[in-house]
């Protein structure tokens, strides 16, 4: 730096050569105030660009890129349909789309059949026949297995249970994605088009779940804002409805029966939803077939022509009661093989082994097993292998007496189906029923897309086929009502077994509906309905349906249904089966108190919250996510590197002051050494107050040495952000600390190292040892509460309305117990069973319990 002395200048002003010709004290000062002005201007703006920037890029994470097309589609869905009523299209929408994917599925269904037979017929020798006869089924279940291993595992099964408990509140991830659509929809094609005696009906609810879903998430996003939850129930409801109408084209029936095995409790307002998806679907899936297919007009799947003037006579009341008896057990019995069986294959070792070797052996041996019974020239023959199920269910319900004499040509092709040279038509009916009772059973185990109710419908038909035809055989001139005979008719009987067996493996009432709804006709209104009430009702009080066995396999939460009968539900209350060893937080719990009591209980997800360990007054419940963070911001890595940091400091700042006092002596002395030369004075004291402390680097050097006489510009220039992060600013704990600046950094002579191993730990004693800090939490103010007193059924009745998974119980106020959905579900079944029951003096308890609870409310 180049200072000259000019003679005639006064001993308090100097001259700099590269910026100002002339510089006293009071002119420097005044420069040096502009100078940190213009610099705090700066910072300011930049601290504001930044926070802008910042505000931008939250914005753009949180809210997903929209294209060009994109916000042009966004804008003409919020000026048309948006204006319009977007549930009512989106309903229409998805009758329409799952309408083709089941039209859809019934054409490919339809190929494969036709394939298979067309390979069965390409040769006359027996040996070439059965080859082609198993050789599809075998690739279309080996290729259906590994498919919905790759795309989505989720898609095995029937998807009903799953959706019963999703439709409770619960969350299953991946279940109602697009690559498990995609999964259901092929495989559940080559499950049925491989002659497999499974279904498609809760496939297809599945896949109408699945396609909600997604829609609904497409407008959210042309909307820009998330569904609610309220909303998407309600929608997931409808879809169940438009699953079972599309079908068996039976919107009514879809819509009851959707309600019975979906919810155990219904909205009424979306009841209109639900019809109004279900008939869009319905009539869409029936017209497909008149518009592609040819048909005339619009029929029903299975339609029949029953006598509609006198179709049965009041004395046939009592066989179809019966008949409903004999389905009510005989459905109770099948779905106690069916989740016995299916627990055998998880438990069994042999098998557990054979899956896990590979997942490929099981199903082709079940594969090869029905292809090789179905064989038409074996087997088969007593069976009626070679037909469909479509033509099953249509030659059941044929309305003639197949042991009548005179019979067309038509008829006579029906009858050839179900008998041969050797054996009668009722032989080859029982056998049916028994293949189809166990080989269905045998063929659901496959993890594959498969339904139960077709398989069990066809089961039933046979049944009252055979009762039909014994009542035509044993009163071959029917029965005198009204002044003339009214005749059994076979095809009446064979739908009310139908309807009767079906309803009592499903437990659901509105199976009748959708017999009226697939067959065309109400005339035999009331025998089904008598029959399928029978069933139902013994076969409830027997046992869970189809349906609540998977869940109770898969152990999914969901809660079983009270049985009507058990009187002791009404004398249980939540004292008899809470949890009553609690564990809480509370306000006097030090951290040390909290980290124990997370890492004792690391199953539990939620915490009540109590004012002290003494009253448990409860205030409040907290998630353990939020205990977590505060433990972690109490002893965590940040906390602990933000002690060193400022410990550090302090201890610069000591040395700092110390160097200050021995450099102000310096200074006196060098004042008066230097009182003659002014121009030492300025540019070496100056610049001195950070030289101690602050090592430049080669920059700052470089910068140094060009003659720069504003020192205080140049510290300022150093200083640190006051937005810097600790993570920013510490960087490696093993590195020497280094504040960043614009072309030159302060690098400390002495670096920050991380605490030892022995340092740490009493460091953490010390943080643990203080009380735990809620104010920063998020704690919910109003978690559910029930009196001690609350009966079972009213506690039932709370959490399937509610959708609840946990309830606290309080007396005054105080916290005595917890219920969960695990809880309630095991005393659910105890007091069906009869395991639980109340004391002797339940009656009296009770009747203190509704004065206490009346007492507290009054207090």
């Amino acid at each position: 730096m180049r200072i000259k002395r000019r003679a005639k200048l006064p001993n308090n002003q100097l001259f700099d050569s590269q910026y100002l010709s002339v510089q006293t004290d009071d002119n420097y000062e005044k420069t040096y105030i502009k100078q940190l002005k213009q610099f705090a201007k700066h910072e300011i703006q930049q601290a504001k660009q930044e926070q802008k920037t910042e505000g931008k890029l939250k914005r753009k994470e949180l809210n997903t890129y929209q294209g060009k097309w994109f916000r042009r589609l966004s804008f003409l869905w919020h000026h048309t349909i948006g204006r319009v009523g977007e549930d009512w299209v989106f309903l229409a929408f998805l009758g329409f789309i799952m309408a083709l994917i089941s039209y859809g599925i019934d054409k490919l269904v339809l190929f494969l059949s036709n394939s298979r037979m067309y390979l069965y017929k390409l040769s006359t020798t027996m040996s070439v026949r059965y080859f082609g006869w198993i050789l599809l089924p075998f690739f279309l279940i080996m290729f259906n297995v590994g498919f919905v291993q790759l795309v989505g595992p989720q898609s095995a099964g029937s998807g009903l249970p799953e959706l019963k408990t999703i439709l409770r509140g619960v969350v299953l991830k991946e279940y109602l994605t697009f690559r498990v659509l995609v999964a259901k929809i092929l495989g559940i094609a080559c499950t049925i088009g491989s002659g497999m005696p499974l279904g498609k009906e809760g496939p297809l609810v599945h896949m109408s779940s699945i396609v909600t879903t997604l829609y609904g998430s497409l407008i959210s996003k042309l909307r820009c804002f998330d569904i609610e939850e309220t909303r998407k129930t309600e929608m997931l409801a409808a879809a169940c409805a438009v699953g079972v109408a599309t079908t068996f084209a039976a919107p009514i029936g879809g819509v009851l029966f959707s309600i019975e095995v979906t919810t155990a409790y219904f909205a009424v307002r979306n009841y209109f939803r639900g019809f109004f998806a279900a008939v869009c679907g319905a009539i869409t899936y029936r017209l497909l077939s008149v518009w592609i297919d040819g048909l005339k007009t619009y029929t029903p799947v299975f339609k029949t022509n029953f006598l509609v003037d006198l179709p049965f006579d009041p004395q046939e009341l009592i066989v179809f009661g019966l008949m409903g008896v004999v389905c009510g057990f005989g459905g109770a019995l099948y779905c106690w093989c069916h989740r016995n069986y299916v627990l055998f294959t998880k438990r069994n070792k042999f098998i557990k082994w054979l899956n896990g070797f590979c997942r490929f052996i099981y199903p082709g041996f079940v594969v090869l097993a029905v292809s090789s019974i179905t064989f038409p020239p074996g087997i088969g023959r007593y069976l009626a292998g070679h037909l469909p199920p479509k033509g099953h269910v249509d030659n059941l319900f044929a309305n003639f007496t197949w042991m009548s004499g005179n019979l067309t040509r038509k008829q006579e092709i029906i009858l050839d189906n179900w008998r041969t040279d050797r054996t009668g038509p009722y032989l080859h009916l029982l056998s049916f029923m028994g293949f189809m009772f166990l080989i269905s059973i045998f063929a659901s185990t496959m993890p594959v897309p498969n339904g139960t109710f077709i398989p069990t419908f066809r089961f039933g038909a046979a049944f009252g086929r055979i009762i039909g035809e014994l009542m035509a055989t044993w009163f071959p001139d029917g029965f005198f009502y009204g002044g003339r005979n009214v005749h059994a008719l076979p095809g009446g009987y064979a739908t009310v077994g139908a309807a009767a067996f079906t309803g009592a493996v499903t437990q659901t009432v509105s199976v009748a509906v959708i017999v009226f709804e697939m067959t065309g006709q109400i005339c035999h209104a009331i025998p089904i309905l008598i029959a399928v009430l029978i069933s139902v009702g013994i076969s409830t009080n027997l046992g869970p349906s189809c349906y609540n066995n998977v869940i109770i396999i898969k152990k999914l939460p969901y809660l079983p249904d009270l049985i009507p009968s058990v009187s002791n539900m009404y004398a249980i209350c939540v004292e008899d089966f809470m949890v009553a060893d609690i564990k809480y937080v509370h306000f006097e719990m030090t951290y040390f108190e909290l980290e124990t009591l997370l890492r004792e209980n690391p199953k539990l997800k939620v915490f009540p919250i109590v004012a002290n360990a003494d009253n448990k007054i409860l205030l409040g419940s907290i998630k353990r996510n939020e205990l977590m963070s505060l433990l972690e911001e109490q002893t965590g890595r940040k906390k602990r590197l933000q002690y060193i940091f400022n410990r550090h400091f302090e201890n610069e700042s000591i040395k700092i002051e110390n160097k200050k006092k021995v450099e102000e002596i310096t200074n006196a002395d060098n004042r008066l050494s230097t009182y003659d030369n002014p121009v030492l004075q300025h540019s070496e004291s100056i610049p001195g107050i950070f030289e101690d402390h602050f090592a430049l680097n080669d920059t700052t050097e470089e910068y140094s040495n060009q003659g720069e006489t504003r020192p205080y510009g140049f510290i300022f220039r150093k200083i640190p952000r006051t937005n810097s992060t600790l993570k920013s600013l510490l960087g490696d704990s093993r590195k020497p600390f280094i504040v960043p600046s614009k072309g030159r950094t302060l690098r400390l002579h002495q670096p920050i190292r991380d605490m030892s191993r022995k340092e740490r730990n009493k460091w953490e004693e010390e943080q643990k040892a203080s009380l735990v800090d809620f104010t920063t939490s998020l704690i919910d103010p109003a978690p559910f509460q029930l009196v001690e007193r609350t009966s079972l059924l009213k506690v039932h009745y709370l959490f399937s309305m509610m959708g609840l998974n946990l309830a606290y119980v309080t007396a005054i106020g105080k916290l005595v117990g917890v219920v969960s959905l695990k809880e309630l579900r095991e005393a659910i079944e105890d007091v069906n069973s009869g395991k639980l029951s109340h004391g002797p003096l339940a009656a009296d308890n009770l009747y203190i319990g509704v004065k206490d609870s009346n007492f507290q409310v009054h207090v």
